[in-house]
């Protein structure tokens, strides 16, 4: 894996870890300043501090992020500096693993003055056809 991947992959280390910490600022922190955010019921956040505003309450709810589905995340280079990320999760409520929240997240990520960031993140709810 190259040094870039590296980094995307503890990119989305840290996604997990600021999600379970509850830590919205540190959260948004990983997202680009114009970062577009689309959750998995369709809701639209423009911008890091949209992102850490709307997970400031959520973080106060007992869902937490668990091991990633279908492998390691696939990230292509789509040039130097953008990757496209597609990576597999699930989540829990009270500590207990919910099946019918796994989720495919499509992202992508940025070099920047600040590191890789994320400039776009899409959530969608796995489920039959």
């Amino acid at each position: 894996m190259s040094e870039e991947s590296n980094e995307i992959v503890h990119l989305l280390t840290q996604m997990k870890l600021t999600w379970n910490a509850g830590d919205s600022a540190g959260y948004a922190g990983l997202f680009t300043e114009d970062a577009d955010y689309i959750t998995f019921f369709g809701l639209r956040l423009k911008g890091r501090q949209a992102i850490e505003d709307t997970h400031r309450e959520l973080f106060k709810t007992s869902i937490k992020l668990g091991e990633g589905g279908g492998g390691a995340p696939s990230i292509r280079h789509l040039t130097g500096d953008v990757a496209l990320v597609i990576a597999g999760g699930t989540s829990s409520v009270d500590g207990e693993p919910d099946p019918s929240r796994a989720s495919v997240v499509t992202l992508t990520a940025l070099r920047t003055t600040e590191g890789w960031r994320f400039a776009s993140f899409q959530n969608t709810r796995v489920s039959r056809p």
